[in-house]
């Protein structure tokens, strides 16, 4: 999970808003190249800070199970869905992450009242190319600055242990932990290698529970 504070301090240091310019596709400035490297880092967002150049980032989202054009799609749809929420609230911008996948948007987080959680998900319906919104938002707002730290170093672990594990295609992994529960989205080679990556997540101190959107490579629902 981000935490404000860390959301806050990434963005601060990222030069379109540093000069006023964020959203910058708001404004027609997202070159393929920008676009591309901004959709894969947000993609391993939950991970430690990935810098990618739009080379590096060619490379890695042709590895990926979604493909050059199913990256760029999602990266898409996340930019959208982030400047729906900046318009309504910069409260529900910041209290809410979210996860693509082919289409398939898993929104987390924690927000105030029952009425934030219903606008998230129906902004995030909005968003061109969304074919399925999962909404696992909280409303509990007492999360403490220790519950987030504990959950970013969670996500961080977990995306540290299945990355070293050559069993395991990590890439295809999108991590996010709330209130010590892991969030799994994205695409697995085989149960046997998803089973693989719930048991490490289950394996870390602190996490309560293990919850997963994950889909096999062969699944026909991929397909529809």
């Amino acid at each position: 999970m981000q935490s404000t504070m860390t959301q806050r301090y990434r963005f601060a240091l990222w030069p379109p808003y540093r000069f006023g310019l964020w959203p910058p596709y708001r404004f027609g400035l997202w070159p393929a190249g920008l676009l591309l490297a901004a959709g894969l880092s947000l993609t391993l967002g939950a991970c430690a800070p990935v810098v990618v150049g739009a080379g590096a980032a060619v490379g890695v989202t042709a590895a990926q199970e979604r493909g050059f054009k199913g990256a760029i799609a999602d990266a898409e749809i996340r930019l959208d869905i982030n400047h729906l929420w900046f318009q309504k609230s910069t409260s529900l911008y910041s209290k809410v992450n979210l996860q693509v996948q082919e289409g398939r948007v898993l929104l987390t987080g924690n927000v105030p009242d029952p009425e934030a959680r219903l606008d998230a998900v129906r902004l995030a319906w909005q968003a061109t190319g969304v074919i399925e919104v999962i909404n696992e938002i909280e409303v509990n707002d007492t999360s403490s600055l220790l519950d987030g730290a504990r959950d970013e170093w969670i996500s961080t672990e977990l995306g540290a242990r299945i990355l070293v594990d050559r069993a395991i295609a990590s890439i295809n992994y999108s991590i996010e932990t709330v209130n010590q529960v892991v969030y799994l989205i994205g695409i697995a080679q085989s149960q046997a290698e998803l089973d693989r990556v719930i048991a490490y997540a289950k394996d870390i101190a602190f996490v309560r529970r293990v919850i997963d959107y994950v889909r096999l490579k062969d699944d026909p629902a991929r397909a529809s």
